[in-house]
């Protein structure tokens, strides 16, 4: 059953239509999944098709549409460990205009969010977020749940703990991540001359770049194994520290890329995708 509502408390599978207008959009949720599909025109629709435990609250309030349970602040969303409270479950999908802002926390639930233009923020514990499409900038920060970004051309910025990042066909200006033990694989497209930062404790970093390629790079590791498919860069350090650093091309992006234990692999990606082949190993 589909409803035109602005304040709701849902207990069983429900529709709604929000003629009002949506400029932000708050989910948060335990368990299941979210999914949020940015459109062109036609008002906010929300379905909820599956939910076991608390009910949850939906309203319009100022522009902001908030789907959420009445226990679960944004605020220290990561620190919200209390196993009672994880005996619930969701399926909530939401359709926005593409500009709205987009906050999303999940607590062992999966969250794939999509053509959106706006801001994007993600919070999860346990959860896997998966992000397409997305040309505003996108914030995401994870315990234990991976994250998948592609076709990304807004600035990404990550911080993970154990959780792994994956990036597809990147092409924003700015990419920074931070992770402990998670292993972060990318596929970049310096040319537009992003700035890419990525740092890991015991985690592996592989990036793929496009030939011909175009980037300042400076890679290095503690006590990793570091593999290069580029003659043009200079790997060091035969024992111990090792560091790959030179130029692609012109040097339009920089490429920033630090580990202690973790390996670290700059691979080329030949035009009609062929697996690459390492020029160097140490």
């Amino acid at each position: 059953m589909s409803r035109t509502s602005s304040d709701r408390t849902v207990a069983e599978p429900e529709k709604f239509v929000f003629e009002e207008p949506v400029d932000t959009l708050c989910v948060r949720i335990v368990n299941g999944a979210v999914n949020v599909v940015g459109t062109e025109d036609g008002p906010a629709r929300v379905e909820v098709t599956e939910i076991d435990g608390p009910p949850l609250k939906v309203y319009h309030r100022g522009g902001t549409l908030t789907v959420t349970y009445d226990d679960l602040p944004w605020k220290g969303f990561l620190k919200w460990l209390d196993p009672k409270g994880w005996q619930r479950h969701a399926v909530v999908t939401l359709a926005v205009p593409q500009r709205t802002k987009v906050e999303v926390g999940v607590v062992g639930a999966g969250a794939v969010i999509s053509g959106i233009a706006g801001e994007t923020s993600v919070q999860g514990v346990n959860g896997d977020t998966t992000l397409v499409g997305l040309s505003g900038p996108v914030r995401a920060n994870t315990v234990a749940g991976s994250v998948e970004a592609q076709s990304v051309s807004g600035s990404l910025r990550i911080n993970t703990v154990s959780g792994d990042l994956t990036v597809v066909e990147g092409s924003g200006a700015e990419v920074k991540a931070d992770s402990v033990s998670g292993n972060m694989v990318l596929d970049l497209d310096p040319s537009a001359g992003a700035d890419v930062r990525l740092t890991s404790v015991s985690g592996e970093i592989a990036i793929r770049i496009p030939e011909p390629g175009d980037a300042e790079v400076d890679a290095n590791t503690t006590s990793g194994h570091v593999s290069c498919a580029f003659d043009e860069l200079r790997v060091t350090g035969q024992w111990g520290a090792k560091r790959i650093t030179g130029r692609i091309g012109s040097g339009g992006a920089r490429l920033r890329a630090t580990t202690v234990s973790g390996a670290i692999a700059l691979l080329r990606r030949p035009p009609l995708e062929d697996a690459p082949s390492f020029r160097k190993d140490i």
